[in-house]
């Protein structure tokens, strides 16, 4: 159902919200091109292309960046409604001895080879309810929608790559994720999580320890004992020669976690991970049960059964990654929403985790196609009511003695003005720090996750449908700086730090760019990370599509 695919697909291709003090600027052709990049299908470039490079690509960048995202918007005479529908397509790009070379390659899913075999598209996906071909006959619709009543969900995992063990897969937020192979892009197999551990929804942003194990959080839903949260680990060695023998084999449950209301299970895109700790915001923005079982039949999409309750408490889960037990206090907080983690970490007898939080869930309706291909006047005036982006940081306490004074704020870090606040009823109530507004897709050195931290990096968002800055964001001054080029639209910035790196934002920044001005190529985009300066760009011959996430393969030494 892809339900839960809600920000990747809520991530951006294109954000579209306001950067404090700036106005929107691209003219009416450039919204044209924009329009005709994001709508048009694209291509496969299944072997691999040599990129020209300008400036130079550090010697010691050596591996492939691969990303993921829609590729394939109409099949034959069928459209999808909205872009986080897209069949998957994968690119990548390699990097070797100073030497840049290009692939793409759609996912050979399930769901793809069923659309194109039929021509059309006949496989749903989240904003985009299928119905039987009427030409069918009659008991081939009815088995058409009693299978319908528990969705079997698509298996287009066109938001991340994952890695289990030492495979990699495309991955969205379902039971289902397709292993790839990261060098030649093609598509090995499809795993079923609910082969291997309870669960009917999984999600596309993991963590990876130091020593490469793989943790992840799940949903169990339908069919699977009471309704829950899971939390589970794949070792680093649960990789098998035996390409029958998936990763998941080893996966090894952590916890579960009940939910607070049984039909209304919350949304969640992301988590956060220290060294002890699992950290799980249970947000008021949730799923209705009862209204996806019957989607089908009301004739509406899976989207529209996910809902917010600005009335309702966020609620924060802090579990001990090594005993599966969670901390007895209630932590909780406003009404928020949440897709994006940004890093987390523990400091003096507390945990501390940053989030790119909003105050409403509206932005899922942004990314409908006839909303993305507006000029860019018009998409303002229609989406002036969204909440932007503010990237916030929460301080949970861990010692909390039960005779604390009531409203008392219990946080004793100095370099913060986060609160958590020791309620009536034993219950702490906590308020965010707020370090930045206007950014999204965060990312950081991830030789730094799960450690205090300063730095991260991400798309810096105005009122345009297109994100066309990266940033990088210093936490301690509260200051950014950005890189832009005109007409540019720039994915996701990467981070990948040089060899033997002691200094946090020693490294480069990568990021895949697509430009509306016909006279520039598409191009692999090199920042300095420590100066946001440009080192060299890679540009490539073909089109290339807009992405979601991806992740960086280092070359076996």
């Amino acid at each position: 159902m892809r339900r839960y695919e809600l920000l990747e697909r809520i991530t951006w291709t294109g954000a579209c919200l306001k950067e404090a003090g700036s106005t929107a600027a691209p003219t009416t052709l450039q919204d044209r091109s924009m329009q005709d990049i994001i709508a048009r299908n694209g291509l496969e470039t299944p072997e691999p292309l040599k990129a020209e490079v300008k400036g130079s690509v550090p010697p010691w960048l050596q591996g492939t960046l691969v990303r993921n995202g829609p590729g394939l918007f109409s099949v034959g005479n069928s459209e999808y409604n909205h872009w986080f529908d897209g069949l998957s397509l994968i690119h990548s790009f390699t990097f070797h001895n100073g030497e840049v070379t290009y692939r793409s390659k759609y996912l050979k899913s399930e769901t793809y080879k069923s659309n194109t075999k039929a021509d059309r598209i006949v496989v749903s996906e989240f904003g985009t309810m299928v119905y039987p071909d009427p030409c069918k006959n009659i008991f081939a619709r009815t088995m058409t929608h009693f299978r319908n009543i528990v969705p079997n969900f698509t298996d287009n995992n066109l938001i991340n790559i994952i890695r289990y063990g030492q495979d990699y897969y495309a991955s969205s937020e379902v039971n289902y994720i397709n292993q790839i192979d990261p060098l030649t892009l093609e598509t090995v197999g499809r795993a079923n999580y609910r082969n291997h551990i309870a669960l009917n929804l999984a999600t596309a942003h993991p963590h990876y320890d130091k020593d490469g194990n793989t943790f992840n959080m799940g949903t169990a839903i339908i069919g699977l004992g009471r309704p829950k949260y899971i939390i589970f680990k794949v070792p680093a060695n649960a990789s098998d020669k035996d390409p029958k023998k998936p990763a998941l084999r080893k996966v090894q449950q952590i916890c579960s976690v009940p939910f607070r209301s049984t039909l209304y299970p919350s949304y969640f895109h992301s988590f956060g991970m220290t060294e002890n700790y699992i950290v799980f915001v249970e947000q008021p923005f949730k799923l209705d049960i009862v209204k996806l079982a019957t989607a089908y039949f009301r004739g509406v999409n899976w989207g529209s059964c996910l809902k917010f309750d600005e009335k309702d408490s966020t609620f924060f889960h802090v579990i001990n990654i090594k005993t599966g037990k969670a901390k007895s206090l209630h932590y909780h907080a406003d009404a928020l929403v949440v897709f994006h983690h940004i890093n987390a970490y523990e400091e003096d007898d507390h945990v501390v985790f940053d989030i790119i939080a909003y105050k409403d869930s509206n932005l899922y309706d942004m990314f409908y196609l006839h909303n993305m291909t507006k000029e860019t006047d018009n998409f303002i005036q229609t989406n002036k009511v969204f909440s932007p982006p503010v990237c916030q940081r929460f301080v949970l306490p861990l010692n909390v003695q039960k005779d604390s004074p009531k409203g008392t704020n219990l946080v004793t870090l100095t370099d913060t003005t986060a609160q958590a606040v020791m309620q009536d009823d034993g219950s702490i109530y906590c308020k965010p720090d707020t370090i930045f507004e206007g950014m999204e897709l965060p990312g950081i050195n991830y030789n730094f996750n799960a450690r205090k931290y300063r730095y991260f990096y991400g798309s810096r968002l105005e009122w345009s449908p297109h994100p066309n800055k990266i940033a990088k964001v210093d936490i301690v001054t509260k200051t950014h700086v950005e890189w832009r080029q005109e007409n540019c639209y720039p994915s996701e910035p990467v981070f990948v730090a040089s060899p033997g790196a002691e200094e946090e934002d020693d490294g480069v920044i990568l990021s895949s760019v697509v430009s509306s001005d016909p006279s520039v190529s598409p191009f692999l985009l090199i920042l300095n990370a420590k100066t946001f300066e440009e080192v060299g760009r890679a540009s490539i011959p073909v089109p290339v599509h807009i992405d979601l996430h991806g992740l960086f393969i280092p070359a076996k030494s």
